[in-house]
């Protein structure tokens, strides 16, 4: 698969590849919300809602949701 071409399209795969790996791993937003709070993040349903849905979230967070799923590694075509 072509890497993204743009930042909007980056970041638009980057919430996919998120929310399926949450799907894969059974974590509900809830679950994701407790879970990141481990990683010093205070986010709320509302707000991970947003970033999920707009796709545009730092790099940090993309890497606490991958610490907070337990996720190994990420390899850019997975995303």
């Amino acid at each position: 698969m072509a890497h993204p071409k743009s930042p909007d399209e980056w970041g638009a795969r980057a919430s996919i590849f998120l929310k399926g790996e949450m799907k894969k791993a059974d974590v509900t937003y809830a679950e994701m919300i407790r879970r990141l709070r481990k990683h010093g993040f205070k986010e709320t349903e509302a707000s991970l809602t947003m970033k999920l849905k707009r796709g545009a979230f730092a790099a940090s967070f993309l890497l606490a949701c991958v610490a907070a799923l337990e996720m190994e590694g990420v390899r850019l075509e997975d995303i």
